[in-house]
């Protein structure tokens, strides 16, 4: 099993030969590096952990649990006993292949509060004939036992929650820029953080159109207080001056 930590970057397509248009979501995957390895006799589990990112203040212990390195992020895989892992090791793009199956987990984006039909894809009422909710949940319940079944579907807090993107394949690898191209969209913001791991399936992976442009990772920069700015009180200055 391979797995990798990475960071999404923006969507994309590729053209294969065919003329076929496949979307695809561009990954900053590592390099992630083992910080620990756990095992049944001592852990309870057989499992890796693994550092990714950068973070510049860290606290004594972690720094110490990283044997100063300063990942921003840890994550933990679990991992067959049979797989001999070594802390230290590196983990890198080139371990990927295109045409693998691959699972991919993020952090939905935040809907907040939200009604049924969209938390919950209900259809509704009708929107005439009387009916002046038509995105009203409708019954929750009969008379007895007198009191809403828990796990009812109802309006509530949508989003937020740990989501997997469930056997997608890798269209494409460019190991030089660290990046990963996977088929469909991820769950999760732009530079958030996803873990991707193999299901130990392949398929025959698509040929690219040479023509194609390779997807270009989009960086993702702050908005600085130029752009924030007025262009209408630009111009009057302008005139004024002219």
């Amino acid at each position: 099993m391979k797995f990798i930590l990475g960071r999404k970057l923006n969507m994309s397509a590729v053209w294969t030969k065919d003329g076929a248009r496949i979307p695809v979501t561009v990954l900053e995957a590592g390099p992630c590096k083992v910080v620990q390895v756990k095992t049944r006799d001592r852990d309870g589990y057989s499992g890796v952990q693994i550092g990714f990112g950068r973070k510049k203040q860290l606290s004594d212990a972690l720094r110490g649990h990283m044997k100063n390195d300063t990942f921003q992020y840890l994550r933990e895989f679990q991992i067959p006993e049979s797989e001999q892992i070594a802390a230290g090791q590196m983990i890198t793009v080139k371990e990927f292949e295109p045409g693998e199956y691959v699972n991919v987990s993020g952090i939905m984006k935040g809907r907040g509060f939200a009604g049924a039909v969209k938390r919950h894809g209900f259809h509704g009422a009708p929107a005439s004939h009387g009916h002046d909710h038509p995105r009203a949940v409708g019954s929750i319940g009969s008379r007895f036992p007198q009191h809403t079944l828990k796990g009812t579907r109802m309006a509530g807090r949508m989003g937020g929650n740990q989501s997997t993107l469930k056997n997608t394949f890798v269209v494409d690898t460019d190991p030089e820029r660290n990046l990963l191209y996977v088929m469909g969209p991820v769950p999760g913001t732009r530079g958030g953080l996803v873990k991707i791991m193999t299901t130990g399936e392949k398929k025959e992976a698509p040929e690219i159109f040479e023509a194609s442009p390779n997807p270009q990772a989009t960086p993702i920069e702050p908005v600085t207080s130029e752009q924030t700015a007025n262009p209408k009180e630009e111009v009057k200055t302008e005139e004024k001056t002219a």
